[in-house]
């Protein structure tokens, strides 16, 4: 698919048929799905609420502590016309940093410490909100819906067994791009909130920022096979190699299996 074939409309009624034929083929009628008031996650409550009904779709959100665009959550429910609930995942990473040490207490004879490390604690909150969402889903007896693109997933701007974990993945198959595309054919959705500059919520950095690339040349380099310019190309490649673990199930070291 190229830039000007994409036919938003056509994909946006293409997957609410597939959701619900999904959900007709594995037997469920209602998801869970995290809501950050970015445009995937909006998007994609969006295309679940026409697929299933607003009544079947639980929108959760999960700050860390304090956030600020929480707001924009809510109107995203509200707009949608979907349930809706707040649970505050901050206790949860904080006990858990207690519990594996990082507030730099002195491991036992035979232990050893955890030491503060930046980037796993900001895994923390992705993985703690999946758990927390599976928790509910199952509870419910709903699935839980992912809401990952396919620009962040080609360069691994994700988190393994975090954000990259759900039942089925709504957005997969799009680029950030033509998730935005989509999203505004919606008269439903607040607009503006699709069209929001993703942040992480935590560096104060907007995601282009934190990657080092736009996502239109991710965009371009998926669905042209270059963005224009072989540095970036070069680039993007690196990125999606060195993550390709994250979509893949794990490896198995098979000893059963005769040496090729």
């Amino acid at each position: 698919m190229n830039h000007s074939s994409f036919n938003a409309e056509a994909v946006r009624d293409r997957l609410v048929s597939l959701i619900r034929e999904h959900s007709s083929a594995q037997g469920f009628s209602s998801v869970v799905i995290g809501i950050s008031g970015g445009k995937d996650s909006t998007v994609t409550a969006a295309l679940c609420a026409r697929a299933l009904g607003p009544e079947n779709v639980y929108g959760v959100m999960l700050p860390d502590g304090e956030q600020k665009d929480l707001s924009d959550s809510v109107r995203v429910c509200e707009s949608l016309g979907i349930r809706r609930r707040i649970i505050n995942i901050g206790p949860m990473h904080a006990a858990l940093k207690a519990a594996t040490d990082q507030a730099g207490s002195v491991a036992g004879d035979g232990e050893f410490s955890v030491p503060f490390n930046r980037e796993s604690d900001i895994n923390v909150g992705p993985r703690l909100r999946m758990t927390t969402l599976r928790y509910i889903a199952q509870a419910l007896g709903a699935r839980l819906a992912g809401t990952g693109n396919l620009s962040e997933i080609t360069v691994g701007y994700c988190t393994k067994d975090g954000d990259t974990s759900c039942d089925f993945s709504v957005l997969g198959a799009l680029t950030s791009v033509e998730v935005v595309k989509v999203g505004l054919t919606m008269e439903e959705l607040p607009h503006d909130l699709v069209e929001k500059t993703p942040t992480d919520g935590l560096s104060g950095k907007s995601d282009e920022e934190k990657m080092g690339i736009s996502y239109w040349d991710i965009h371009s380099y998926i669905r042209l096979g270059s963005c224009g310019d072989a540095d970036t190309d070069e680039k993007i490649r690196r990125k999606e190699n060195a993550n390709m673990h994250k979509r893949r199930m794990p490896l198995v070291l098979n000893p059963l299996k005769e040496e090729d």
